[in-house]
């Protein structure tokens, strides 16, 4: 099992990790055919993607951050995700 952080930004792996997320790889870019079962992806993908992963025996968390107008294009830091209530959300999605 693998986790990856998809994420261009460093703080958001350094928040994952304080939160005791073990993070395995850290990508920029998104492949989805590295995905094996029991993979988890952490990041912010679009829906098929996130039904790809599903597919593939993975699973998928989601950054979720309530970011103001002012905070965003913004590189945040650890403690600023945590200010803005960074969170990991469990999400599962099937293509029709």
């Amino acid at each position: 099992m693998t986790t990856y952080f998809i994420s261009r930004h460093a703080g958001a792996v350094d928040w994952a990790e304080s939160e005791g997320f073990h993070v395995d790889a850290r990508l920029a870019h998104f492949d989805v055919d590295i995905v094996q079962p029991g993979d988890r992806i952490l990041g912010t993908l679009p829906i098929n993607l996130v039904a790809e992963v599903n597919a593939r025996g993975g699973t998928y968390f989601h950054l979720t951050l309530e970011l103001p107008a002012d905070a965003r294009g913004k590189e945040l830091t650890a403690e600023d995700m945590r200010t803005y209530g960074a969170r990991l959300e469990g999400y599962a999605a099937q293509k029709h």
